[in-house]
């Protein structure tokens, strides 16, 4: 793989191509993300992300940066936790995504502290050390270069501030890897076909998955970035993975 290309689920794609193509992917699950969210996890995304928040520590007054935030389901706690003095930043590089998100927390009535941008992850558009918490959840293996996007959360990060990457990772036993196989090529494409329209998004999605670096591979790339204190918790078998790292003071 050269500096020029990268992977696009298994497909060798020209590095400047693939936010073009991820980009087709969310402009086309947006509206039912929710839902296959739901549908795919059978509702265990909510309680990995509880964890998430539970570990964030968010607090009052805090500025807190959610990158790829989606639909909003981390704003929408983290909106609460810093309360009115304090700031959420729902990020996302897909207008559609944050469309449906600004929609879906308007009509819950979080507008107080919410600022939403468009943003590319390997380039944020804010200034250093200016964020006390950032989260990414399920992001990240969409990134193009996934190591100068965790060097930029690094530089926005303040002295002591915490990066926490929720993504899907490498189970650790075989045999719940091999079903977990089974079910990511064969059922979830069906599940995207039947309730979103759309297979090839969610083959793009399981194949994503698989490329991703392993729980320790992660782990190093957010120490090489800059952070200390890393390490990770696995959810469900290592279907899952919660890395955290800490802004050196």
């Amino acid at each position: 793989m050269s500096e020029e290309t990268t992977h696009f689920g298994y497909k060798t794609v020209r590095s400047a191509e693939k936010a073009g193509k991820v980009a087709e992917v969310f402009h086309s699950v947006a509206a039912k993300y929710d839902l296959m969210n739901d549908l795919m996890s059978a509702g265990v995304h909510r309680l990995w992300k509880r964890v998430t928040i539970e570990l964030a520590g968010a607090r009052q007054g805090q500025t807190v940066l959610d990158i790829a935030g989606g639909t909003g389901d981390l704003t929408a706690k983290f909106s609460r936790l810093v309360g009115s003095d304090g700031t959420i930043i729902l990020a996302d590089i897909n207008a559609s995504m944050l469309n449906v998100g600004r929609d879906k927390l308007t009509d819950r009535g979080l507008i107080g502290n919410i600022h939403y941008l468009q943003a590319d992850a390997q380039y944020l558009p804010l200034p250093d050390n200016s964020v006390d918490l950032i989260t990414i959840a399920f992001g990240l293996r969409n990134v193009t270069n996934k190591a100068l996007a965790l060097a930029s959360m690094a530089r926005v990060l303040k002295p002591g501030g915490k990066l926490l990457v929720l993504e899907f990772s490498k189970p650790t036993n075989p045999l719940l890897g091999k079903v977990y196989d089974g079910y990511s090529f064969s059922i979830l494409p069906k599940l995207g076909q039947l309730f979103a329209g759309d297979a090839d998004s969610y083959q793009y999605l399981a194949e994503s998955i698989r490329m991703h670096p392993d729980q320790e591979t992660l782990r190093d790339m957010m120490s090489d970035a800059g952070l200390g204190q890393c390490d990770y918790q696995n959810m469900t078998g290592g279907i899952v993975a919660l890395h955290r790292g800490v802004k050196p003071a």
